[in-house]
């Protein structure tokens, strides 16, 4: 059965996509802890990031490296925090968090409740869009 991210690759599932390539998707979490949080994977499905062969998870690191820099030319964050974090998707995945704060990367925090509006608003602006 295909991990919840290969639907959302495949189109099955709806996400607000910030960029493509042939090898990666990243889109935006849809329970942020900062507008412009991002989830970056990799189209092939492997469950553990450091189960990604050397050159996939190389790639997949200078993949997010343009999409943080995107986040933080949009949203002017002090640096984009690099998490890789997740027990509840069996799909590798990195978490980018735009940060001005280390408190901004607390996963225990109250999530933002953002509209579908304002995730089509972000999405936009961090595909260069807006």
């Amino acid at each position: 059965m295909a991990t919840i991210f290969s639907r959302i690759i495949a189109g099955e599932i709806p996400s607000y996509k910030v960029a493509e390539d042939e090898r990666f998707y990243a889109f935006l979490d849809i329970n942020p802890l900062a507008a412009g949080h991002t989830l970056v994977v990799p189209k092939i499905e492997v469950d553990y990031f450091y189960d990604l062969d050397d050159k996939t998870l190389s790639d997949m690191i200078v993949f997010a490296k343009r999409v943080a820099a995107r986040i933080r030319e949009v949203t002017g964050c002090r640096k984009v925090a690099t998490v890789v974090l997740g027990l509840e998707v069996p799909h590798a995945h990195i978490h980018l968090i735009p940060m001005n704060c280390e408190a901004d990367v607390d996963f225990r925090r109250d999530k933002l409740a953002l509209s579908s509006e304002e995730f089509e608003r972000i999405a936009a602006s961090l595909r260069g869009e807006a």
